[in-house]
Order: C-alpha cells, then sequence, then structure tokens
C-alpha cells in the first residue's frame, strides 16, 4: 500500500515511484488470506454520516474513559457514594500499577474487576487507532504517562509478570492454577489485552515502551504454559488467541524491531502459543492423567476440541473473540481446520442465532448464546458480544473474499454498535434488548468493560472500508473517503463520495497514476436485492432496484460472492456511480423463530428503526398490515440528523393512528428509559 499523503504529493508532482512511499515491506512469511484491508496510513474518512460521530468519539468519548478508569468521576449511586466514603476515594484501575509497582503483594485490596488491566489496554488500543487517523499529542502525553505506570508494575516482578489483581489478591495462583481460576481472574485475557495494545501504540507513534512490556509478558507465558512439562492452561476468555498473533506478525514484517527490544524475540514461539490455545480447548490431558486441567465448558468454548466444534456456544464474547482467533490463525497458518471451524462458527451465529440489529447472546445467565432459532425481544445482547462479531466478520471477509460477510459487519455498526453509546459519547448501552425495558445508558459500570469496546471498534473502523489483493480493489463500505493502493504495480487513488446511510447514492472516483488494467469490485449488500439475511434467518422485499454505472453508462448488476465486478482500463477522472434502494421496508423472521412470529419490523438500507412510546402513545398495541403504505423523510434537527419512516398502524380501539419510527441506534437519547420495541405485532386481518 502507498501512504496517502505520499501519493497525493508525488501525483501533484506528476512523478510515482515505489520508494520511501511504499507501506510495510513482504516478507516470505505471506499470509493466505484472500484479501486484506487497509493500513490507516492510507485511507482518511471524509463523511457527513462518521464525522461527527468521530470528533466527538475523539474530542470527549476517548478522554471520558480514562478519566472514568482512573476514577475521576463518581456515578450518582448510593453504592458507590457509600464506597467513596468508606475508602475516602473512588476506584482507580491505575491505583492497582501502582501498588504492584510498589512491590505489594497479597494486599487483599484491588480497586475493580479482575480484567480491570484489561480495559486499561484495550482503551489505549482503541485510542492508538483514532490517533493514527487524528494526530492528539495531549492525548499521546496522557498515554505515555499511563504506559510510565504500567512499566513500572511489570519492572516490580523478576518474571516479567504483570496482572494486578492476581498479585494483590491470589499471588499463588497465575493463570489460574493452583486451585484458582482464569475465567474469573482473566490473567491471559489482560495479557493478551497488553499484547494488542503495545502493537497498536507502536503502529500509531512509533514508540517501543509498552511494546516492550507486551514482550516480556509474552515471553513469560511461553515459559510457563504448553505441552508437558508445563502448564496445560488455555484462556479464560478469548482474544489472547489474536492478539499475540499480531504480536507474532510484528515482528516477522519488522525483524529489525528485537533490537529495540530489552529481552530476546522469538517470534516463533508466539505462533506456537496461540496454535496451543487453540488446539488444547475441549483436550483436558493425557490419557494417563498427565498434564491434566478441568472443563471450562462450552461457556468458554471448552467442550470439545475446537475442530470438532459444529456450533458457536457458551459466553457470547468469549465465543466470538476466539472465533475471530480462529479465522486470523487460518489467514496466517492456511491450516483448513481452522477455516473450516470458522465457516462453522459463523454460518450457525448469523444463519441461527442473530439479531435483526446485529446483536448476539440472548441469554443473561452466563451472558450466552441461546439455541438455535431463540431470537426474543426481551434478549440480553451484550454491546461487546455485537462487535466482538463484527470483527469476526470483517476477519472472514478477509479470508474468503465474501460481500456476505460486510453485510453482517455492516448491520452491526449502523446499529448495535451506534445504539452502546450516546450521541453525547458519554453514556453507554451494556445489554441493547430489542423491547425497552426501563434501560438506560448508564456513565459508568461495576462492569464497564463496553466503553473500551466501543472505541476499539470506532477506532478500527476506517481499515475496513476498502480491502484489496495483488490485483484488485474491494469497495466494502459506503463512507465518504479517500484510500491509495498499490495494484498490479500502479499506484491508484480511489475518492468516495456519499450520503450514505440516509441517501442510496454513492461516487467514487478512481485516479490511477498511470492507466492500468484491473478489477474494483463493489458490494452489493444483500438487503438490497431482497436477501435480507444469507441464510434466510429474516426475509424482507425491496421495491427498487440497483443501479451501477461507469462514467454514466450503466454496468450490468450481476454480483459473484456478493460483489459486483468491474474490469477495465482506468484513468484518471473515471467515476463509478452505485445507486442503492432505500425504500423503507418490511422484515419478517423465519417460520422457526417462533419468539418473534407474526411480527413485522421496520429497516432502510443497513438502518433497522425502532418505535418509542415518545412518538407512539399506545405503543403495545400497535398492530401492521403487511402491506401498509410507507414514508420516509430526512430530519436535521431530530437526533443529530436522521430518516424517519412514517406510515399507519391501528391502536387497541381498531383506530388508525399514525406511528413514527427511529433507528434503533438512536433509541434513549431524548428520553433515556422511554418505552420502545423493534417488532411490531402484523395485522392478519
Amino acid at each position: 500500500m502507498i501512504n496517502l499523503k505520499c501519493y497525493r504529493h508525488l501525483l501533484l508532482c506528476g512523478k510515482l515511484t515505489f520508494l520511501s512511499c511504499l507501506g510495510m515491506a513482504q516478507t516470505g512469511n505471506t499470509p493466505t488470506h484472500a484479501i486484506q484491508s487497509v493500513s490507516f496510513q492510507n485511507v482518511r474518512i471524509d463523511d457527513q454520516f462518521w464525522n461527527p460521530r468521530f470528533k466527538i468519539w475523539n474530542s470527549t468519548t476517548v478522554y471520558d474513559v480514562f478519566d472514568k478508569l482512573e476514577g475521576k468521576y463518581v456515578p450518582d449511586r448510593p453504592d458507590i457514594i457509600k464506597e467513596k466514603e468508606k475508602l475516602g476515594r473512588t476506584r482507580n484501575a491505575f491505583q492497582n500499577f501502582d501498588w504492584v509497582a510498589e512491590g505489594k503483594k497479597n494486599t487483599q485490596q484491588h480497586d475493580g474487576p479482575p480484567w480491570y488491566d484489561g480495559l486499561v489496554y484495550e482503551t489505549i488500543r482503541g485510542a492508538a487507532d483514532l490517533m493514527a487517523q487524528h494526530p492528539d499529542k495531549k492525548l499521546e502525553a496522557k498515554i505515555d504517562a499511563y504506559i510510565d505506570r504500567i512499566a513500572a508494575a511489570q519492572n516490580a516482578d523478576p518474571d516479567g509478570y504483570i496482572n494486578t489483581y492476581t498479585t494483590l489478591m491470589r499471588p499463588t495462583q497465575r493463570w489460574g492454577t493452583n486451585g484458582g481460576d482464569d475465567k474469573w481472574q482473566h490473567d491471559i485475557y489482560n495479557s493478551g489485552m497488553l499484547m494488542e495494545a503495545g502493537v497498536h501504540y507502536y503502529k500509531a507513534t512509533g514508540k517501543t515502551k509498552l511494546l516492550n512490556v507486551a514482550v516480556k509478558i509474552s515471553n513469560y507465558i511461553c515459559t510457563q504454559i504448553g505441552p508437558a512439562p508445563k502448564s496445560n492452561v488455555i484462556p479464560g476468555h478469548g482474544g489472547p488467541e489474536e492478539a499475540l498473533l499480531k504480536v507474532y506478525q510484528l515482528f516477522k514484517q519488522q525483524p529489525e524491531l528485537k533490537s529495540k527490544m530489552t529481552v530476546p524475540v522469538n517470534e516463533d514461539n508466539y505462533l506456537a502459543m496461540v496454535k496451543f490455545w487453540v488446539e488444547e480447548r475441549g483436550n483436558y490431558g493425557e490419557k494417563d492423567g498427565s498434564h491434566a486441567r478441568k472443563s471450562d465448558s462450552s461457556y468458554n468454548q471448552d467442550h470439545m476440541p475446537v475442530f470438532q466444534q459444529k456450533t458457536i456456544e457458551g459466553h457470547a464474547v468469549r465465543a466470538t473473540l476466539l472465533a475471530t482467533g480462529v479465522t486470523a490463525t487460518a489467514m496466517q497458518t492456511g491450516d483448513a481446520r481452522y477455516a473450516n471451524t470458522a465457516n462453522n462458527y459463523w454460518n450457525n451465529m448469523i444463519g441461527k442465532r442473530m439479531f435483526i440489529t446485529g446483536g448476539e447472546g440472548a441469554i443473561a445467565d452466563g451472558e450466552r448464546f441461546g439455541a438455535n432459532y431463540f431470537l426474543p425481544e426481551s434478549a440480553y445482547l451484550e454491546t461487546c458480544a455485537s462487535i466482538s462479531s463484527g470483527f469476526f466478520s470483517e476477519q472472514m471477509n478477509e479470508l474468503q473474499a465474501d460481500g456476505k460477510y460486510m453485510d453482517e459487519f455492516e448491520r452491526v455498526i449502523y446499529n448495535n454498535l451506534l445504539s452502546g453509546i450516546s450521541l453525547s459519547g458519554d453514556h453507554f448501552f451494556y445489554e441493547n434488548p430489542l423491547v425497552g425495558n426501563g434501560n438506560k445508558r448508564w456513565a459508568w459500570h461495576d462492569c464497564p468493560c463496553c466503553p473500551p469496546m466501543i472505541l476499539k471498534m470506532v477506532g478500527a473502523l476506517p481499515q475496513y472500508i476498502y480491502a484489496y489483493d495483488n490485483n484488485q480493489l474491494y469497495v466494502n463500505l459506503f463512507i465518504g473517503s479517500e484510500a491509495s493502493f498499490k495494484i498490479k504495480s500502479s499506484a491508484v487513488l480511489l475518492k468516495q463520495t456519499t450520503g450514505y446511510p440516509w441517501k442510496g447514492t454513492s461516487k467514487i472516483e478512481v485516479t490511477p497514476a498511470t492507466n492500468a488494467t484491473f478489477a474494483i469490485n463493489v458490494r452489493i449488500p444483500g438487503w438490497a436485492e431482497g436477501k435480507e439475511n444469507p441464510f434466510d434467518l429474516y426475509h424482507s422485499t425491496i421495491k427498487g432496484k440497483v443501479s451501477l454505472k461507469v462514467n454514466g453508462q450503466p454496468v450490468p448488476v450481476e454480483p459473484v460472492k456478493g460483489y459486483a465486478s468491474i474490469t477495465r482500463s482506468w484513468k484518471k477522472g473515471d467515476v463509478i456511480e452505485l445507486d442503492l434502494p432505500m425504500q423503507p421496508r418490511l422484515i419478517t423472521a423465519n417460520d422457526s423463530v417462533q419468539t418473534i412470529k407474526g411480527k413485522l419490523a421496520l429497516a432502510s438500507g443497513p438502518v433497522i428503526y425502532s418505535f418509542e412510546s415518545l412518538d407512539n402513545p399506545g405503543l403495545n398495541d400497535y398492530v401492521l398490515k403487511p402491506n401498509t403504505s410507507l414514508a420516509m423523510s430526512y430530519k436535521p434537527d431530530l437526533l443529530n440528523g436522521i430518516n424517519v419512516i412514517t406510515g399507519q398502524a391501528t391502536d387497541a380501539s381498531g383506530k388508525k393512528v399514525e406511528f413514527k419510527a427511529i433507528p434503533f441506534y438512536a433509541i434513549g437519547n431524548r428520553q433515556p428509559g422511554d418505552p420502545y420495541q423493534v417488532w411490531v405485532n402484523e395485522d392478519v386481518k
């Protein structure tokens, strides 16, 4: 890939060479994935819908989350206020690092849950990705100070071990051994999030201090966990698999970076550990009982060997993060067993267990997936589960270059992701049921895992707009942006302008440095052609047609694996125009879904709609005819600008009433706790 700023400069000069402007050098260990996403240096968002949100997330959300982790905010809750009065302070995730740095152990005092370290690291990762797009020296200095405290805590341990909860509360039970439980302690999860933060912060800033901390804990893990005589331990929470793989890939791609670490780096050990963590699930020891461990059950995807698992089970966040790691490892190794398992997970999740908003995890007890087709309106639907399923879908797109994966990624980002955070950027949903139960977004939470996960996804989002391989480009998302590529040794710049998701028209300007022949693959969303779900879990009809043009001339829309492919000799000034039918549509569920049988939902484009009682008095009694006439209009002054769908329903008395539906993501921003519902009874009379 070519750095976007460098591309523009050389294009203006009339020269373009592939020397200093090239991105990361390729190595002999080339991943086997079909396509790859775009690096931050090569894409820039300029979009009417997303720019205002990024402004809030950069200026408000990232600072808000760090401040709350640091204990600078006291929620208006009696239990928290009482705790502050007792302790003389509020919970502070960074205080734990300071205590450990002071040499304290087994004090039986730890602020926050065992995974607080991990939430700090996840927030750093999200912030790093945001800074890669929007440099912020104030934020960078703030994070550097946090890194100093983290490194000091690690330096207090001669092994390079760092997990503040275990050190302060269970020092003899590292990794959950000796009677401990890593599902609770999160030792390996926290370590994984540290690894990921180290990689992302290095890529954003070029600084290696946090990466060095990550390498030291990675090395220590490799000395302690693995085949006998090492400990037979798997992560108590999915996520470290992909994280440690990123450390491996970084040093494979940049071997010269090893000289900047204070300890030796043998990255092959990291890949071996990733494979051990995946392949030892469901394997509890040798037949003679040696190297044995307890099963973590389906809750932690440990009920049977991973390669035998046909369905996605257990804790929804753990499962989808594991699935993401399995997919990434399939790309890295080319091992068909990993790819087959990834397909099993995804097909089951999207085909039988996904909610219309992209939510995952029906059951509150254990925050887990329900049975096939169990999709109740009152489902749990943790924000983190939806986001991690989005990461999973994106990785599947890279693995198999199929647009259906980005259809479901898009479902997540325009619905369950955005519902998880208020328009003001400082209040959050943990659960996202499809019927209101008085749930309100909170400023902070006893388990504040969702804000860091939101930052991780929004920070990563620019990378996923486009993808490429050596011979062709892929337009995956319709977001105003510019991106640069190297295709068949030719530099290419794409500039996309769009009114999406409120309007269906997108214009893509193609600027190659020299005339070049290659393919541009434009994703055609399934919903735009009447395919609401790739496995028909949901059904809808769309009245309009997809239109595709190049330089004003119609191009046949004949999608293959979700993409309309345009191969031609591209020259400067060529323009692709895509027009998607955005008329409101009614959605029904598959007959196998008994929990919402006889109900309808509304959508336009990728956006799922909801009815709030604020706009719809008597909402519980509304019924809609399947042929009801629907209208849509843009309201610039409502909820920061949205499309509103209106029409007629029938109330309890049989009287026709006007209804108004707003995007699901916007619920609870005007009147927190206001009753709402996504599914409305169908009038079958």
